[in-house]
């Protein structure tokens, strides 16, 4: 437990070092603190709290800077988040526009990346399998023909197919309308099960073309597994604490190239209530050791669907930003129970 005094100089320190990002002497803590007590004072607080592992000297004879230790008390102890402004909010609500999921997804993740100058993270729900609305075949050369899925959501999934014969448009048309006959509202494998009995009722040359077929909504269906959408990596790039260590900034662009630990994360996110902080160490993951991870669940029609996220370093505004990313998974969930 910390007194009165030790708090306020804890607390003054870290929100200097948010905004400045230089390491704060006692002189300057006791100038900003506002405290009327002497710098020996200051220096034996200090002193305290660098026994307590919350403050640390980057290197000799320099000022302290805040631990993760440091940044959790922070965060749970003496963060007072900002409301956001009306003008911000009708940006945000402009900004994600009920369209499709797939690119109001994206357009949340850009909208984090935005606001806070990091990275944006939105984490995708599996969908078990896709069912369709219509199909259609269309030609494009020879043996050439472009698969159009279109799913009850209104998402689009166009796939081209290399086939091994030529099917004229009028031969297309007609497996198209089979399909869409037959199979609406049903998923590809149960579209494939029934199929096998029924191949019979379409010309023998057609068999080819609907193997095609349903080997394309297999790859559809597999682009539908757990995913995220990631915007503004590069801006982790001009963090002065993160650019100067290479082997950092490797792991965390590796990090975000294989998606499975970072998915695990965002997971875990999506199991909590409202908003979560995972600084340093806490997330688990070595290449996230100099950053701090603030994600929220959203939810469409009352149910959790998807988790998303913005990666910075510890040192970021955790009273703005926290703010931004619990609106945008409101206005994202609403958006969504919209379509």
């Amino acid at each position: 437990m910390l007194n009165d005094r030790a708090q306020l100089l804890l607390k003054t320190l870290v929100e200097r070092y948010i905004s400045d990002g230089q390491p704060l002497g006692s002189r300057a803590l006791l100038q900003y603190s506002g405290l009327e007590v002497s710098p020996a004072t200051i220096r034996n607080v200090m002193s305290d709290l660098e026994e307590l592992g919350l403050i640390r000297s980057p290197h000799i004879s320099a000022g302290r800077i805040p631990t993760a230790l440091a940044y959790r008390l922070f965060i749970d102890t003496m963060l007072v988040t900002q409301p956001l402004e009306q003008e911000r909010l009708q940006h945000m609500e402009h900004q994600l526009q009920p369209d499709n999921p797939s690119r109001l997804i994206a357009q949340a993740s850009n909208l984090l990346s935005e606001l806070t100058h990091y990275t944006g993270v939105v984490a995708t729900a599996k969908r078990s399998a896709i069912t369709v609305r219509q199909i259609e075949f269309l030609r494009l050369g020879e043996k050439r023909v472009l698969l159009i899925i279109v799913m009850p959501d209104g998402e689009v999934e166009n796939r081209v197919l290399s086939l091994e014969r030529d099917y004229t448009q009028a031969q297309l048309t007609e497996a198209g309308n089979f399909l869409n006959q037959h199979y609406i509202g049903c998923s590809f494998s149960q579209i494939r099960d029934r199929l096998r009995g029924e191949l019979q009722q379409l010309h023998q040359d057609m068999s080819a073309l609907m193997a095609a077929a349903l080997a394309a909504g297999d790859a559809a269906e597999a682009k539908q597994s757990d995913d995220y959408v990631i915007s503004g990596e590069h801006n982790l790039l001009h963090v002065a604490e993160l650019s100067t260590d290479m082997n950092q900034l490797r792991g965390l662009f590796n990090l975000f190239e294989q998606k499975t630990e970072l998915l695990q994360l965002l997971e875990a996110g999506r199991r909590g209530h409202g908003i979560r902080i995972f600084v340093g160490s806490e997330s688990g993951l070595a290449s996230l050791e100099g950053c701090s991870v603030i994600s929220a669940p959203y939810a469409a029609d009352g149910q959790v669907v998807g988790t998303l996220a913005v990666i910075g370093p510890k040192r970021m505004n955790y009273e703005r930003i926290v703010p931004i990313v619990d609106i945008t998974a409101r206005l994202l969930g609403n958006a969504l129970s919209t379509i």
